[in-house]
């Protein structure tokens, strides 16, 4: 049977929460962004009117300012853009319950099941509709006969508009447009084939399959199968949920970090919340990484495997920070730290202990944090908190945690 799969994507969705919410910001140009005192004072979202101007997401406010001085920028709220998330995602289960998200504002959706409401561009027009009647936000809708195509088809025409790509005529629609346009194909990808001559997804998808696969490796064959529309990966039903293959946490700090001292208060800091999400996964980390940008945005990562599996906070703070005393030599301050907990495992996988682990001294510390834990649920994050904390450690401590998934291509 041929699918139907549509692709969803909210315009502009943070810029588009704050002016509905917010009546007066309508017609002006607007960007959300984040806190330039605290150091993130870089665009997370802009509306077409900042857009206009040059404004980008991820360039600095001053940046965006000199480009548009009339720019309002808003602080972002995330729980009304979590709300407005879930809202659309109600709208979406009228039609389907193959529902997989991507990211807060996109979704695919699987409709080849409901013909009985109309085929994929009936219906995607109905969803556009009902977005702007019920939620007031505008959506554009790709419709094809698989996922990558489908977001292909989102990407094609905005705002507010459905596109669709045929599985007949999908060469004619798609293969003149560069290779970077589509999905899979990010700056380094695009780099590496147009120093093969390969500019265009046409070329990539006449080339030998065994030719991509040999610069890329599996990956190749990925973005080969997705230029030749052979992608058939399947959209999951709407409860299901990637297991987590690593959790990170990381900052930018308020000041350049110049000492191991520094770096440790915010190693430790981050991995509070990390061994909390580890418990709430009923994960053990096998390893750990840290990423180390310097105050010119450098990037350094490290990484190295931990002498047991744990989700101990502690433990994995002063691996880290082991890890970076040995790798990192203090050529440039520090502006960002990164920690991440790595090759996660089940709880419930058993162990092999050496004839030298003190296995009571295991459960010592197995225990305390457990109470640590539910002292925490009880009375908030900072009942308890490591002493060294108490102190200014140079980082705001409304920071952003990261759960990272499996990041192969499409899932399953």
């Amino acid at each position: 049977m041929n699918r139907t799969i549509l692709h969803c994507d909210m315009n502009n969705f943070y810029a588009s929460v704050e002016c509905m919410l917010d009546t007066s910001l309508r017609g002006k140009p607007i960007a959300v962004g984040g806190d330039a005192e605290e150091r993130h004072g870089i665009i997370l979202a802009k509306n077409y009117k900042a857009k206009a101007y040059g404004v980008q997401t991820g360039e600095a406010l001053w940046q965006a300012r000199q480009k548009c001085k009339d720019l309002i920028i808003v602080p972002p709220h995330y729980e009304q853009y979590l709300k407005y998330s879930k809202l659309a995602r109600q709208i979406y289960s009228d039609y389907t319950d193959q529902i997989e998200p991507y990211g807060m504002d996109e979704c695919w959706l699987d409709v080849s099941g409901s013909g009985i409401m109309g085929d994929g561009e009936k219906i995607a027009n109905e969803i556009r509709e009902r977005m702007k009647f019920e939620l007031g936000l505008t959506i554009s809708v790709g419709v094809s006969f698989n996922k990558v195509f489908a977001k292909f088809g989102s990407d094609m025409k905005k705002p507010d508009a459905v596109t669709i790509i045929p599985q007949e005529s999908f060469r004619e629609k798609i293969w003149n447009l560069p290779a970077s346009d589509m999905l899979g194909v990010g700056r380094a990808t695009e780099k590496r084939l147009s120093g093969y001559g390969i500019h265009t997804i046409g070329e990539l998808a006449r080339m030998p399959e065994e030719y991509v696969r040999s610069w890329f490796g599996k990956c190749g064959s990925y973005i080969w199968e997705y230029a030749n529309g052979l992608d058939q990966s399947r959209v999951m039903q709407q409860d299901y949920e990637i297991p987590a293959k690593t959790v990170g946490h990381g900052i930018t700090a308020m000041q350049d970090l110049e000492n191991n001292a520094e770096v440790w208060n915010i190693m430790l800091e981050l991995t509070q919340d990390i061994g909390h999400k580890l418990r709430t996964y009923s994960k053990y980390a096998s390893g750990v990484a840290i990423n180390i940008r310097d105050n010119e945005l450098n990037w350094k990562q490290w990484q190295c495997p931990l002498e047991m599996s744990t989700h101990n906070s502690a433990i994995i703070a002063k691996t880290a920070f082991h890890l970076f005393e040995r790798s990192y030599k203090w050529d440039r301050p520090i502006r960002s730290v990164t920690v991440r907990a790595i090759n996660l495992v089940p709880q419930s996988q058993p162990q092999q202990l050496d004839l030298f682990t003190d296995s009571a001294k295991i459960d010592r510390q197995e225990k305390l944090e457990t109470t640590i834990e539910s002292i925490r649920e009880r009375f908030g994050k900072y009942a308890v908190i490591p002493a060294t904390l108490c102190q200014d450690i140079h980082m705001s401590r409304e920071h952003n945690f990261e759960l990272i998934m499996p990041s192969g291509m499409l899932g399953t």
